[in-house]
């Protein structure tokens, strides 16, 4: 598919980083008097979601339905899933490494009262259970993606074990409708620079402030781990691809630019799956891949959980032993993959991390005021990750 173009001939890249430059220079200049412009990012958020939902639903089943047999798929979940793991668990151990360092929490006083009941770890069995719907209609409505991609692979297995003309009406009807809806997400498209400037001009006015202050040491290290994540990312790109990391980085920068404005994984999954088709990833995998990283493969947010944690710990006196490590490394996988797809979902996760291990919550009273900004590099980092992961995929698969 083409990128959107202006009359002028820019690029939509182009676009959107006029309008990140006009928000943050409005921003900048009038504060939190430009919180007026909100609307306008609110909008293309609720756009994006609109899109991202039937998107994902007939992307998948389109991408599956190309499949020479269900043997492959199983391939590729396995592959995937073994990425999803790994790379959290490294993301998260630099979260907390990057705490240990800098040390961000001594001496400081935590204040303010947090509302304690604010969940618990789930259960491994709870979260294979929460992944299958009742009600697959449910799951439209709620927008809860893994719930969607379970119920789009089951139908893409059952149409693979059809035959003959009913088999390819359904893969036809598919490609069609994945196709229709990615049109729509380039009709959004059109008006991102608007939206992505509105959501960049209010973060910046808003939060521009915070970023000189007591939390500048927190904010390097959760910023130094994710961009040691960042790198990592590009390395594997080089290594096992054929893909160059800055081509890779500008070719998808619409995607970059709509994860640091949206904070919100769902909203930033629609623009990613039509970025994916543009840099010729097969659909078949990254129709599965991105969706399904969407809600488990949370690098960024692991690299802040750790981060959290270990910076509560040291503010409120508590050290943890060596061996305690694998047990936050588990607890932290759990929750990273559990977190929601939308903006400040990563916060709740945090705080349930530190209330399992019996730390004051009243974290929130600080990491709160500023978390926007720390979602910002958090969703962006998450959705990188999944890009990577796919493109990693598709070479194996060659």
């Amino acid at each position: 598919m083409q990128e959107p173009t202006a009359r002028s001939g820019l690029g939509l890249g182009t676009q959107i980083l006029i309008g990140m430059v006009v928000g943050s220079v409005l921003g900048a200049f009038f504060g939190e008097r430009v919180s007026v412009l909100q609307p306008l990012g609110d909008l293309f958020i609720r756009l994006l979601v609109l899109a991202a939902v039937p998107l994902i639903f007939f992307n998948l089943l389109a991408g599956l339905t190309t499949l020479s047999d269900v043997r492959t798929f199983g391939r590729l979940a396995g592959k995937i899933m073994s990425y999803f793991v790994i790379t959290d668990l490294i993301a998260l151990s630099l979260g907390m490494g990057a705490m240990i360092v800098l040390k961000p929490g001594v001496g400081m006083q935590l204040t303010g009262a947090v509302d304690r009941a604010i969940g618990e770890v789930p259960s491994i069995a709870d979260v294979l259970l929460g992944m299958v719907p009742t009600n697959m209609f449910e799951a439209f409505s709620s927008g809860n993606v893994v719930q969607l991609v379970v119920v789009s692979v089951l139908l893409g297995v059952a149409t693979l074990m059809l035959s003959g003309p009913v088999k390819d009406r359904l893969s036809q009807g598919y490609q069609d409708l994945a196709a229709l809806l990615r049109r729509l997400v380039d009709l959004i498209l059109l008006v991102s620079p608007i939206g992505i400037g509105a959501l960049m001009a209010v973060t910046v006015g808003r939060y521009g402030s915070e970023l000189i202050g007591p939390m500048t040491k927190f904010l390097v290290g959760v910023w130094g781990g994710q961009l040691v994540v960042f790198c990592g990312y590009m390395v594997l790109l080089r290594v096992f691809t054929d893909r160059r990391p800055l081509r890779f980085l500008s070719d998808t920068g619409p995607l970059w630019a709509t994860t640091a404005a949206t904070t919100s994984s769902l909203a930033s999954l629609s623009v990613g799956l039509e970025m994916a088709e543009k840099i010729k990833l097969p659909r078949s995998i990254y129709a599965f891949t991105l969706p399904l990283g969407a809600q488990l493969n949370k690098d960024g947010t692991a690299v802040m959980l750790g981060a959290v944690l270990i910076f509560t710990a040291q503010a409120a006196g508590v050290s943890f032993a060596p061996a305690a490590f694998l047990t936050l490394l588990l607890v932290g996988l759990l929750l990273s993959e559990g977190s929601g797809g939308i903006p400040g979902g990563g916060f709740v996760i945090a705080l349930v991390y530190v209330q399992a291990f019996n730390l004051p919550i009243e974290i929130a009273a600080i990491v709160g005021g500023i978390y926007r900004l720390v979602d910002m590099s958090n969703t962006t980092v998450n959705i990188m990750g999944d890009m990577v992961g796919t493109a990693l995929v598709a070479r194996s698969e060659e």
